[in-house]
Parts: structure tokens; sequence; C-alpha cells
């Protein structure tokens, strides 16, 4: 079996990829007649962003310029060959925390992935606020996770063990508990480094 650990943050558009990427190299992996398992770990790449949210193009603004800030809100090209669509006008940057708590949620009940998957298209395609509680039940619903137990204090350790690991830059991948790759691997390199590591 080869485990690959993904440290990712919700608000990261490589994360988005790599992780839509991934997950395809682990099913194609898997036809193949290999064993292959994707682990989500949660990273947050500004942990004290407040949770009220604001228009990402506000922050590219304040951090970036106006120019930049204008072509990123701009671009549709982004994720368009993985088939994502990625909405950088829409997008309201904010405190990641309770999404990941109710991934953590959601893995307790097998549902993990596909959890993440639907907080990636809420934020990035849909300009849905991934601090909101309702807008998190309503997404909780929709995949059949319910939002329970409590398990902020086993987040609070996850994210102390993955701050190291982490990066502002985009995610991290984790094969036997060694880095690989790079920040944005293609769907081949991924089922590569699946091969190469027996499973």
């Amino acid at each position: 079996m080869t485990r690959v650990e993904l440290v990712h943050d919700f608000v990261c558009a490589r994360s988005y990829l790599a992780f839509t990427r991934l997950r395809r190299a682990v099913q194609r992996r898997r036809a193949e007649g290999g064993a292959a398992e994707l682990v989500l770990r949660p990273y947050q790449i500004r942990p004290q962003a407040p949770a009220e949210g604001e228009p990402l193009f506000e922050v590219h603004r304040r951090e970036r310029g106006e120019e930049a800030a204008r072509a990123i809100r701009a671009d549709r090209t982004l994720g368009t060959a993985d088939g994502l669509a990625f909405r950088f006008d829409r997008a309201v940057f904010t405190n990641t925390y309770a999404a990941h708590h109710l991934t953590a949620q959601a893995a307790t009940q097998d549902r993990a992935q596909a959890m993440a998957a639907r907080l990636f298209r809420a934020y990035f395609t849909d300009g849905l606020h991934l601090a909101d509680p309702a807008v998190l039940a309503r997404l909780a619903a929709e995949e059949g996770v319910r939002q329970e137990p409590d398990l902020r204090g086993r987040l609070d350790a996850e994210l102390a063990r993955t701050r190291p690991l982490g990066s502002e830059s985009g995610p991290v991948l984790l094969v036997a508990g060694r880095r690989v790759l790079h920040e944005e691997p293609t769907e081949t390199e991924l089922l590569d480094c699946l091969r190469e590591g027996g499973g």
C-alpha cells in the first residue's frame, strides 16, 4: 500500500489542483491493480485570518497591488485542463479552521475526500464563505456528513503537527513521511510516484 499525504488548505489554488489530480491518480493506480491511499492533512496558510471574510480581490489588491489583483480576478484559465472552474472574482477569503473541522468530522464517516472536494468547489467556484456556519451546515447536508463529534482538540493537534510541514505557496505531498515532487505535479507525475512507491 502506497500512502500519500496531502498537506493542504482550502483557500490554496495549488492545493485544489493537487487534490484533484491526486484523487484521479489514486483511482488510476487502483484500476491497474495497485494499492494506494490518499490521506488529507490540514494546514492553514493564514491561521490568523478573520472568520468574517473579505473578497479575495481586496486581499490581493492590498498585498500585490491593483494591477496584479485585477489580473488574478479576470483569470479563467487556471484549472480548465483539469475540469475545474476557478472564479477568483467570487472567492471570499476567510479563516479555514471550521472547514478543516468539518473535513475531520467527515473523515470519521469515511467521507473526507467527498467533503473536501465540495469545500474546494464552494470556495473557488461558488464563492461561498467557508467560515459561515450556515454555509458549512448546508454543504455537510449535501454530502451526507453529520457535524459531530467535536474534534477541535484533535484538529488543533494535527495543525500543530503540520505547521512545520506546510507552505504558504502550495501544498506539500508526503510519501512514506517524506516530501516528494513539487507544488504543481501533473496527474502523470503523481501516478508515477504511486507506482514507484510499490503500492
